[in-house]
C-alpha cells in the first residue's frame, strides 16, 4: 500500500489492565495524514502522547511511553496491531495508565480494526529502507537489522522449559498472514515468577484468560496453546509493535536471538542515531516473499 491510511471509523472496547489490574475503556478513532499514532489520555484532559520512541519511559515487562511526567503502559499490542493492518494514523483514546490486555495477544485489536475498516488517505506513506546492517548485542541477546527488499522478521528464544527449547520463526507480511499468524498468540508467563511479579507491583490483572502460565512442566491453560511455537509468535508481535515506535515502517530484515522488548526498544534507538543506516523512501516494498536467512546472518556477520 503506497498510500496512508487512518480508520474508517471510531470502535471502542473496554479491559483491564495486565499489571495495574483496573479497568480501562479504550477508543479507536481515525486521525489525519501525517499524525501518526496519537495516545490521549481521557482522563487527564485529553493530554497526548505520540507512539515515538523519544517518550519510550520503561521496557521491562512491556512498552510504557511517558510525556511530562504522564504515563501509557503496554503499549506494544495494540501498536503490533495497528501496524500489521497497515494503519498509519489514529487516535487511541484511554482513560487509565494502561491498555486492556484482552486476551493476551493482539488479535482483539485487529477485530477491533476490521470492525472499524480503513480509509486511504492522499498522503504517501513514506518508508525508512534499511540501508547497512546494525547490529547489537548483550551477552547471549542479539538483535540487528540487515538490507532488504521488504520488511522480515526473524526471530529465535530459548527457554530451559520442556514445553518451549528452542523456537525460531521467520515472519514475512503478506495478505492476511499477520492476522492469522502472528495476532492470536498471546503473552506467556512462568508460575514460579508470580510472586516476584505480585510483589513488584506487577501482573495484578493477570490470569489464565490473558497470560499462557507454564508450571514446571506443562501449559496450566485448560485450552492449551493456540500455535506449537505460540511463545516466538508472540515475541514477533511483540517486536512488531516496539519498532512501530520508529515512526516510520521499516524495509530490513531484523533478525533478534532471545532478545525482548529493551533491545527492540535499542534497536530503533539506534536507527535513530545513525541516520547513514537508512533513507526515507516513498517507493514501498517489494510485495512477494524472499528467503529469510533467520538468526545465521547474526554469525556470518561475526556478531
Amino acid at each position: 500500500m503506497g498510500q496512508q491510511h487512518t480508520l474508517a471509523s471510531e470502535v471502542c472496547l473496554s479491559g483491564i489492565g495486565l499489571h495495574t489490574g483496573v479497568t480501562v475503556n479504550l477508543r479507536l478513532c481515525p486521525a489525519p495524514a501525517h499524525s501518526g499514532i496519537v495516545f490521549k489520555r481521557t482522563d487527564l484532559d485529553g493530554f497526548t502522547i505520540e507512539a515515538q520512541s523519544r517518550h519510550v519511559a520503561r521496557v521491562s515487562y512491556a512498552t510504557s511511553l511517558m510525556k511530562k511526567g504522564v504515563l501509557i503502559s503496554t503499549t506494544e499490542h495494540l501498536l503490533s496491531a495497528l501496524v500489521g493492518l497497515g494503519v498509519d494514523n489514529a487516535v487511541v483514546e484511554i482513560d487509565n495508565l494502561e491498555l486492556p490486555i484482552v486476551d493476551g495477544s493482539a488479535l482483539p485489536f485487529v477485530k477491533m480494526i476490521r470492525q472499524a475498516g480503513l480509509r486511504p488517505q492522499r498522503a504517501r506513506r513514506t518508508y525508512a529502507k534499511i540501508l547497512k546492517p546494525l547490529e547489537l548485542v548483550e551477552g547471549s541477546k542479539r538483535i540487528a537489522v540487515y538490507p532488504a527488499d521488504t520488511f522480515a522478521v526473524s526471530y529465535s528464544i530459548s527457554f530451559p522449559h520442556p514445553i518451549i527449547g528452542a523456537e525460531t520463526i521467520d515472519f514475512t507480511p503478506s495478505a492476511g498472514s499477520y492476522e492469522d499468524d502472528v495476532a492470536p498468540a498471546r503473552t506467556f508467563g512462568f508460575l514460579a515468577e508470580v510472586e516476584m511479579l505480585l510483589k513488584s507491583g506487577l501482573v495484578k490483572g493477570g490470569s489464565l484468560e490473558n497470560v499462557v502460565v507454564l508450571d514446571q512442566e506443562r501449559v496450566l491453560n485448560p485450552e492449551g496453546l493456540r500455535f506449537p511455537d505460540e511463545f516466538c509468535r508472540h515475541k514477533v508481535l511483540d517486536l512488531i509493535g516496539d519498532i512501530s515506535l520508529f515512526g516510520r515502517p521499516l524495509i530490513g530484515h531484523v533478525v533478534a536471538d532471545r532478545a525482548g522488548h529493551a533491545m527492540h526498544a535499542q534497536l530503533v534507538s539506534q536507527l535513530l542515531r545513525q541516520k547513514d543506516c537508512w533513507a526515507l523512501t516513498t517507493d514501498p516494498p517489494v510485495n512477494s516473499k524472499t528467503p529469510i536467512a533467520a538468526i545465521a546472518e547474526l554469525a556470518a556477520a561475526g556478531v
